[in-house]
């Protein structure tokens, strides 16, 4: 990119649990006649020619908010919307056997009922036991024409932690996967979470505004900056399902998704998830000096032992279809347990 154009390109720096991004450019008033693929190619940093044309065949990238042809010219003022995968995949994923709980599938989509404790996708040093992993086994089960350098990796569209449990959807075709990628950037995909966290809240509902970025001294981290001067524009919905006195059972509703949102904007308001290792839920936040209840909170870290959030619900307009899908899961084990487990200790205080 050169440096006088920066200003007219959107770029998304902060990591997001969606792994599309959208680059919005707009041409200048004293812009030249130019086909597209050339435009851009001048435009963008690292990205070759042939990607551009593949790009716009595939339609993820828009003029004036329509689908245009390789050819295409384009002229002053035209606003360019392009779709990119955020991440670059140059290792290969290896197909491993792998018990995968497949909520639904057809031909465009497949919902996968994630449990906790399982990566989604292969990074850096940690390229085998992944969920994406399992995928490709299956995947490659299915179709044999399909080997480590065609396995479709650009199925993932969002994701979530390792210890959250829940519904995530891939998209198995390459149109499917542009479909979800703009759903998910245009904030338009129903997500929502349960999630049992420490205190007793104020309030039966509310939104957490806060941008979501990288921790300015712990750069594994990320945390929550109101008055929005780093990180990503973020807003979580809550409603109270349950209290337990020193506890809360929450619904949370995500409108956008950055990389451990919930998480980090529920210790911003002070209520940090139960058991969360990474945001201070992993000790006593409320409750009483009793060895007692000291014993029955540790207990409870045992039953649940990572932070207590699943991704309950995920709903969509099918790629195909164009009809809005929506798929609901039961708690896992562990948080049905812990849930139980606050209901009989709130019990025997009354």
């Amino acid at each position: 990119m050169k440096d006088n154009e920066e200003d007219n390109v959107e770029e998304i720096q902060e990591p997001s649990d969606e792994l599309y991004e959208r680059l919005n450019i707009k041409v200048d008033k004293g812009q030249e006649l130019m086909r597209i693929d050339k435009f851009l190619v001048q435009r963008m940093t690292n990205v070759s020619r042939n990607k551009i044309q593949h790009a716009i065949e595939a339609g993820m990238v828009l003029v004036n908010n329509k689908m245009v042809p390789t050819n295409q010219k384009i002229k002053p003022k035209d606003e360019i919307i392009f779709y990119s995968d955020k991440e670059t995949h140059g290792e290969k994923v290896l197909p491993e056997k792998m018990d995968l709980n497949i909520f639904y599938e057809d031909d465009d989509v497949m919902i996968i009922n994630k449990p906790p404790g399982l990566v989604v996708h292969p990074a850096s040093g940690h390229y085998t036991g992944t969920l994406l992993n399992g995928v490709a086994y299956y995947l490659q089960q299915k179709n044999n024409s399909i080997n480590e350098e065609t396995l479709p990796r650009f199925g993932l569209v969002h994701r979530i932690d390792k210890n959250t449990s829940g519904l995530m959807v891939l998209g198995k075709t390459e149109k499917a996967v542009i479909s979800l990628a703009k759903q998910f950037f245009d904030h338009t995909v129903k997500r929502q979470y349960m999630a049992l966290a420490w205190g007793d809240m104020a309030n039966d509902s509310g939104t957490v505004i806060a941008h979501v970025g990288r921790h300015q001294r712990f750069r594994k981290l990320f945390d929550a900056y109101p008055d929005g001067e780093h990180g990503k524009a973020a807003i979580t919905h809550y409603t109270v399902l349950e209290r337990f006195g020193y506890t809360s059972l929450l619904q949370c509703v995500l409108e956008t998704g950055r990389t451990h949102q919930i998480r980090v904007h529920m210790q911003h308001i002070g209520h940090p998830l139960f058991n969360d290792d990474t945001y201070g839920g992993d000790k006593i936040v409320k409750g009483t000096v009793f060895s007692k209840y000291k014993q029955f909170v540790e207990n409870c870290f045992e039953i649940c032992p990572r932070h207590a959030l699943h991704a309950k619900t995920i709903g969509f307009v099918h790629p195909t279809t164009g009809k809005e899908v929506l798929f609901e899961s039961e708690l896992p084990d562990d948080m049905r347990v812990l849930i139980e487990k606050w209901r009989g200790y709130v019990a025997k205080k009354v």
